[in-house]
């Protein structure tokens, strides 16, 4: 069947060639906005024209007239090409014209006798003719898996694909201008790592051949940023694409952005106000409220936020106590978590996520983690056993991590020496960045330093299930015999 519809097209095309028209087209500048020619129309006013460019996404060709829709990045509407208003080229071009093709149409702006505001055609410009099929045109592109390997025709066939990738530009302008607006500068730092830290994570690996050396994905910009506050740049931040090889769900892609900053002479409460003022003011302006639908529930973006310690959550959802590792280890084994080889920070955060994490719904601060899963935090003046570190959940995922940021170099050396050693944090984070030390003994500023996964945030505000449907272009699995 596909290849009968090739042949066809293959067939319109060299006819098309034969009128003397390149079916590929060029340049086209004087095309408006479908969006601003429906708004401009509104007043109804006669002898208006216009001239719209896109891709038809509707034919009906009724002998002597041929009415279609005609879509560009803004909106869609109808066009009318009829026999007696084009040349003969313009009009033996309108017949061979299929779903799918990119066309430009300009002529008088009126409302067809039905009241659909209509492009009546007296020019007609092939932009590209389309070789190949659009989707079934009624319904879009269905088929999930399509959708996300050819993402090119979910933007073509819906809609709403489109305006959830256009809330997602908007959420990062919106977080960008604040920022900007408060002295905040936006900087780029190495994806390629020598040394992988910031993070918890196992990083991809690659290699240099010109310099024979191996290389890292990066994982995090954090130790980058804050050599940028050690040279003396007071409030930085990045969009940063970080890279983990671990597994892959719903809100888990290898890929991922985050919006990361730091603030010198600031702490995390800092940083706390600006998250929930950052989303808050990104579901306002993006999603028009600050109570939004997320699944089955209405999350209230209204500021301020639930605060509440790590300690009295795991306690009042777990049933324990954060140092009883006894009974930590005790639940985790009623919960069916290995145990065994774990360090009890490790076991304790797994306990954590399985027992509080399904009742955070509304936007909640988490805060005052124990230090030893946050080897680049600042303790607790009256606790060392304690981090300054909050996370922000919101509809039962973790949205983003702050620190009040530790900037002793002999404390940061010594952790970075107990990771190296594999007594806390895993595999994932045996690695001794002397660089960032030799910095911390050149003086960092007190600092709060901030992560938000733009990923999520953009699900929460679109009221969309899967990261994979608001990153362009997600890591899938192979297909089969490909």
């Amino acid at each position: 069947m596909l290849e009968k519809v090739q042949a066809d097209r293959l067939a319109k095309l060299r006819q098309i060639e034969e009128l003397g028209v390149d079916p590929y087209g060029g340049r086209y500048d004087t095309a408006e906005p479908i969006a601003e020619i429906l708004a401009r129309h509104e007043d109804d006013r006669e002898g208006q024209s216009a001239d719209a460019a896109g891709r038809l996404v509707l034919i009906r060709d009724m002998g002597r007239m041929i009415f279609a829709h005609l879509r560009d990045e803004t909106g869609q509407m109808q066009i009318a090409f009829r026999k007696n208003a084009l040349d003969e080229t313009g009009w033996k071009l309108a017949k061979l014209l299929d779903l799918g093709d990119l066309v430009a149409a300009a002529g008088l702006l009126q409302k067809s006798r039905t009241g659909e505001v209509t492009i009546w055609a007296d020019c007609l410009t092939l932009l590209c003719k389309g070789l190949n099929p659009m989707p079934e045109k009624f319904h879009g592109l269905q088929d999930v898996e399509t959708r996300y390997r050819q993402r090119y025709l979910d933007l073509m066939t819906n809609p709403a694909s489109m305006e959830t990738f256009k809330k997602r530009i908007a959420v990062i302008e919106h977080c960008r201008q604040y920022l900007n607006a408060r002295r905040f500068v936006e900087v780029e730092t190495p994806v390629l790592q020598p040394i992988y830290g910031g993070a918890a994570a196992r990083p991809f690996t690659t290699h240099h051949n010109t310099l024979d050396t191996d290389l890292y994905m990066r994982i995090s910009p954090e130790l980058y940023l804050k050599r940028l506050l050690v040279g003396g740049m007071e409030r930085v931040y990045e969009f940063s694409r970080n890279f983990r090889n671990e597994g892959i769900d719903t809100s888990h892609n290898p890929e991922f952005t985050l919006l990361e900053l730091y603030q010198a002479y600031a702490d995390y409460e800092v940083m706390m106000e600006l998250t929930e003022q950052l989303v808050a003011t990104s579901a306002e302006a993006v999603a028009g409220s600050l109570k939004l639908p997320y699944g089955e529930a209405e999350i209230d973006y209204t500021t301020p936020w639930r605060r509440a310690t790590y300690a009295g959550l795991l306690a009042e959802h777990a049933g324990v106590a954060m140092d009883d590792g006894e009974a930590v280890r005790a639940k985790a084994r009623e919960l069916g978590i290995e145990e065994s080889n774990k360090d009890d920070a490790v076991v304790i955060n797994e306990v954590f996520e399985a027992t509080v994490e399904p009742h955070l719904v509304q936007p909640t601060f988490v805060k005052d983690y124990p230090a030893e899963l946050c080897p680049l935090t600042r303790r607790k003046p009256d606790d060392p056993s304690i981090a300054l570190r909050f996370e922000a959940y919101v509809a039962n995922m973790e949205l983003a991590n702050a620190y009040t940021e530790l900037n002793d170099p002999a404390v940061q050396e010594a952790n970075f020496a107990r990771q190296v050693r594999g007594e806390a944090a895993g595999e994932t984070m045996r690695v001794m960045d002397e660089d960032f030390v030799t910095a911390l003994r050149h003086g960092m500023p007190p600092a709060g330093g901030l992560g938000i996964g733009i990923d999520r945030v953009v699900m929460l505000l679109t009221n969309t299930q899967s990261i994979r449907d608001v990153i362009l272009f997600p890591l899938l699995r192979p297909e089969a015999g490909k």
